[in-house]
């Protein structure tokens, strides 16, 4: 008779246990804690709601891509709360509801990154837009001393000499709602480029006038009409006349309609003129007048938009186009994000371009190594930007000119001293301070 294992029965109940565990505290996306139960009760749509829709006929022209590509090349920019030094130098990050917005998730919705685009692009489409903080440490209305922990893209509806009238997507509810809030706890960032882009007649708003003309008359040369006369071997003047004429007209459709190749036959004394020929027009070159100035106002060229553009025309567009968006943004969220007294404490929200992004793979090595030697950046530093691992060696986190050798004591101060500073230097400092 088999004697039944002591590690047998402790491995049953560890399974019984994982078992009953996984029945208690098992979760499925699909099936959930109860098949019935229903999450959100608000209003459902098919289309997702808070997206960002171009009005006044943007999304049908030429006007739709140029406004995507600033609004990704603005996104693409950095914008962090961070804290600066004595001389207003970067130091380090804030660990703030504020900059886990800007840089991880604005909303339940939208990253940081889609955020700023979706803010840019609202911006172009109506000349002003709206940072609307939705929920917040301590009620902003009432208090100066607050955290964001939620960020939304309102469109201004009414404007009040102190306070603003928004309409925000609601992520509770499912709609978009009209709120009134004071100017001063909703950034309002208004186009740098409004006289160029949004201005009633602007370069920008008769181009897109020409370019709806255009495709006016382009439905109209192919909606399908044959556009004829036909001209009859008698003269139509009385009643009797008209009804044989309407009579013989609706023959002709009916002809037409009803053969499989469109043709139809006629009287020999009767004369057909076709009338859809093309009508020289000038909306065309007009057109093409219009897009050639608004490049040059906002300093884009078709280059920039199917990724040609050499360095120079990168930098004029980085520079006449991007960067007065960024301060746009970077001032009005200081301005009223951060109270007088963090500014004094040395926070700011600050805008950074990675400039190693644009620079070919070739020049790569070169750029490194006159970093490195100029003792602008690590070793490890340098390994970060090309997408490999930190390196174990301490070396690699100093700097120093690799390429001249440096003494013994001056590497043993600098394993001692990290920070640069020698014994006597720190001793004087504390005398100094």
């Amino acid at each position: 008779m088999a004697i039944p294992s002591i590690a047998n029965d402790n491995h049953q109940e560890v399974i019984n246990l994982n078992f009953l565990e996984r029945i208690q505290n098992g979760w499925n996306a699909f099936m959930s804690r109860a098949p019935t139960q229903v999450y959100d009760s608000s209003y459902g749509s098919y289309y997702r709601p808070d997206r960002i829709r171009y009005t006044r006929g943007n999304e049908k022209t030429i006007v739709t891509p140029i406004y995507n590509r600033i609004a990704m090349d603005v996104a693409s920019i950095n914008i962090r709360h961070c804290r600066l030094d004595e001389n207003g130098r970067y130091m380090c990050d804030m660990k703030s509801g504020l900059n886990e917005c800007l840089s991880l998730s604005a909303n339940i919705d939208q990253t940081g990154r889609a955020f700023i685009q979706d803010a840019v692009a609202s911006m172009l489409d109506e000349g002003c837009v709206a940072l609307v903080p939705v929920d917040t440490s301590n009620n902003p209305i009432n208090n100066n001393s607050y955290d964001i922990y939620s960020l939304r893209v309102g469109k201004i509806v009414e404007w009040k000499p102190t306070a603003v009238l928004v309409r925000v997507y609601n992520d509770r509810t499912g709609n978009k709602e009209d709120i009134w809030l004071p100017k001063s706890c909703v950034g309002i960032v208004e186009n740098p480029l409004y006289a160029v882009i949004n201005e009633h007649n602007s370069t920008m708003q008769r181009l897109i006038r020409k370019l709806s003309l255009l495709d006016m008359t382009d439905e109209q040369m192919a909606s399908g009409k044959l556009d004829l006369i036909i001209q009859l071997p008698y003269v139509i003047k009385s009643e009797a006349r008209r009804e044989q004429a309407e009579q013989r007209r609706k023959e002709i459709e009916m002809q037409l309609a009803g053969s499989k190749y469109g043709i139809a036959y006629t009287d020999g004394t009767e004369k057909i003129t076709q009338l859809n020929r093309s009508l020289e027009n000038n909306l065309l070159k007009q057109v093409e007048y219009l897009t050639t100035m608004v490049f040059s106002q906002l300093g884009i060229t078709q280059s920039i938009l199917d990724g040609t553009a050499d360095e120079q025309t990168q930098l004029n567009y980085n520079n006449k186009t991007i960067e007065p968006i960024v301060s746009a943004f970077t001032e009005e969220m200081r301005r009223k994000f951060l109270t007088k007294t963090a500014r004094t404490q040395g926070q700011s929200i600050m805008a950074f371009r990675d400039p190693f992004k644009l620079v070919p793979v070739n020049d790569i090595a070169e750029i490194a190594d006159k970093f490195t030697r100029n003792e602008i950046l690590t070793s490890n530093e340098i390994r970060q930007i090309i997408g490999m691992k930190p390196s174990d060696d301490p070396k690699a986190d100093q700097l120093v000119n690799s390429n001249i050798s440096q003494s013994k004591q001056a590497e043993q101060q600098w394993m001692d001293n990290p920070d640069g500073q020698t014994e006597d230097e720190g001793q004087n400092g504390e005398s100094e301070g």
